[in-house]
């Protein structure tokens, strides 16, 4: 049986018990006491269940809008025009059905590819860029289709205005750990790594147990925040072996924590397994907003998450490694540049 089929059904005070809706306002306004009182609500989550749904966020919905108007129009495009942008070795670009699998996930190995389509995009650099002139992994230009340029527009406002939201929660979760709040801010000073993706998942057949819109994984992000529609299909698994499917909570993103942040707390903090399975028998589209350090940032265990009773699980290593590691285990085309 599909492990979703199993998920809990539970009413909206149920879930957001389960999930807590935090306003972040207060912190992102720099009222007194905002900073450490919202970081003790996502210390809580981040402990308890590793995600969070964000009120207050200062997103206007016009942008969140605007965006999925932008995923629509590039997933109507024609097949051939799509695939005349696939996804390259900086994983940006388009990523079609069935090319991805969830090989990392310890938690159930899918069989069978992702039944998704995705339109990948990072920050919209230039020929000129230096990193784009030098061929460094990870710090490629982005690619547009021709003749959709509000498009382009919306899509890079969507990105601009979310990256400013991950760098209004650095200090929020560094309070949550416990350390300065500017800590984590040189780990994403030069260019953070963000993956913002824009997928499809078409309808699928209900009465296939091995077939998942996205199957069962943990995300290798610092943190990702999810704009979602009403069509239902994302499952959350919980410590406790339920699956849950948190609704949309109209003004606010879901946003979990990734294995980076797992890693850099020392499994103090959760990296919590989901993943999507669509038999509304519709159309589904979401917007993953993946925001993680630099590529050459090195991660280890931060000195608040280790003692003496609890020592380093994770020798320090630098992100490009790790995220590529990632990328190589559950994307078809990068057989074409793993080593």
């Amino acid at each position: 049986m599909n492990i979703f089929k199993t998920m809990a059904v539970k009413n909206l005070g149920e879930v957001t018990r389960a999930i807590p809706v935090i306003d972040v306002g207060p912190a992102f306004r720099g009222e007194p006491g905002g900073l450490d009182g919202v970081a003790t609500e996502v210390r809580r989550a981040s402990e308890q269940v590793g995600f969070f749904y964000i009120a207050g966020h200062g997103v206007p919905q016009a942008i969140i809008d605007a965006a999925f108007a932008a995923s629509r129009e590039f997933h109507a495009m024609p097949a051939a025009e799509k695939q005349a942008l696939p996804i390259n070795e900086n994983n940006i670009g388009y990523l079609p059905v069935n090319e991805s699998i969830q090989r990392a996930s310890k938690v159930h190995k899918a069989t069978r590819p992702n039944y998704n389509e995705s339109f990948f995009i990072s920050h919209d650099r230039g020929p000129e860029h230096p990193d784009v002139v030098a061929g460094l992994p990870l710090r490629g230009m982005n690619q547009w289709p021709d003749g959709h340029d509000a498009m382009r527009t919306a899509m890079v406002r969507y990105f601009t205005t979310m990256e400013r939201v991950g760098e209004q929660l650095l200090p929020v979760l560094a309070r949550a750990l416990e350390l300065p709040f500017d800590w984590f801010a040189p780990f994403f000073r030069d260019e953070a790594h963000i993956n913002l993706r824009f997928l499809h998942y078409p309808p699928q057949e209900t009465d296939d147990d091995e077939q998942f819109g996205q199957g069962p994984h943990t995300d290798n992000s610092f943190i990702t925040m999810l704009a979602r529609e009403d069509v239902p299909g994302l499952a959350v698994g919980l410590p406790n072996g339920e699956w849950l499917a948190p609704p949309v909570i109209d003004g606010t993103f879901l946003v979990n924590l990734g294995n980076m942040m797992k890693r850099w707390s020392n499994d103090r903090f959760l990296s919590t397994p989901h993943g999507v399975l669509n038999d509304s028998g519709k159309d589904r589209y979401s917007i993953a907003f993946f925001y993680s350090p630099t590529v050459s940032a090195k991660i280890e265990c931060v000195p608040t998450c280790v003692s003496a009773e609890s020592p380093a699980r994770y020798e320090p290593a630098v992100y490009r490694d790790l995220v590529l590691d990632f990328y190589n285990a559950n994307y078809f085309h990068r057989k074409n540049y793993a080593a």
